[in-house]
């Protein structure tokens, strides 16, 4: 299917809510008032539910649970609680997808997003977009799935989702990837432009003339996160790094090569929390069941 004809099938781009629109409209601001947000946020009490059940996921492992969109933001901050709530709004857009874990979907966008803004810190890219592009790098997939569901079925056995070379099969297939497919999301929610080329350009980075740092940030963040999910240890871990995007961004190898880093939490550790009666389950703060 061509990617125009996706983009106009139904419910393959959900329609952006109002506080999130205006959410959006203040990543291009300069100075933003966290408590403005919050309190924006407060106005739809959907979407605060939605916060405070991703807030207070295992993922976050905070120390108590947190009850209002302003604690949220006071412990969270604005990066993590902005862009948690345009992506919960956007989980709720899919909020069912055949044939994906969604489980698995947002726990590795979660730790994409994490591991971006680790990555993106000591070499001074801008924090905020990379962890909002990392959390919502993958969204092209669910739109795929649920655009053209039957010719995805293929595309899933063939190659999981998560795999390393998920991108490439797609393009051999349709001539386009998630990448492409997420990037004209983005623009159809008016995000940011610098946004949008990160998302757009994260597979291949550098190529075409583009030189957008943030997508290369994404691209190695993408990267561990999905090793993560294949339980990519040693010497596999070593061979499958980026080291041309790293070398171009300046990233020292050993912080996301080594295999237990701080940004990733891991399905393992979320086993051993649900041992216990107060546990959560993984985080999938967009969606109250997942299917299997």
């Amino acid at each position: 299917m061509h990617l125009d004809k996706l983009l106009k099938q139904p419910q393959a781009l959900p329609s952006v809510p109002k506080v999130v629109r205006r959410l959006i409209d203040t990543f291009e601001q300069a100075d933003v008032d966290p408590m403005m947000v919050a309190s924006l946020i407060e106005e739809d009490p959907v979407m605060v539910a939605r916060l405070l059940k991703t807030a207070n996921s295992a993922f976050f492992g905070l120390s108590r649970n947190v009850t209002n969109a302003r604690e949220a933001m006071n412990i969270l901050g604005l990066i993590k609680v902005r862009a948690l709530v345009v992506a919960s709004a956007l989980g709720e857009g899919f909020h069912t997808v055949g044939g994906v874990n969604l489980n698995q979907f947002w726990r590795c966008s979660l730790n994409t997003a994490n591991l971006a803004r680790y990555i993106a810190l000591p070499i001074r890219i801008d924090e905020n977009t990379a962890f909002t592009a990392g959390l919502i790098h993958g969204i092209g997939e669910l739109v795929m799935h649920v655009g053209m569901p039957e010719a995805m079925i293929e595309i899933d056995r063939a190659v999981p989702m998560l795999d390393l070379k998920r991108a490439r099969a797609e393009r051999s297939v349709f001539g386009y990837s998630y990448a492409e497919v997420g990037a004209a999301l983005a623009r159809e929610w008016k995000f940011p432009r610098r946004m949008i080329n990160a998302i757009e350009h994260q597979c291949a980075p550098f190529d075409n003339d583009v030189y957008e740092p943030i997508a290369g940030v994404v691209h190695i963040a993408a990267w561990r996160a999905r090793a993560e999910e294949q339980d990519m240890r040693g010497e596999l871990l070593i061979n499958t790094y980026p080291d041309p995007v790293g070398l171009v961004l300046g990233i020292d190898p050993d912080t996301v090569v080594a295999e237990r880093i701080p940004s990733i939490s891991r399905h393992n550790d979320f086993d051993e929390q649900e041992a216990t009666p107060e546990a959560e389950a993984p985080p999938v703060p967009f969606k109250d069941s997942m299917p299997h």
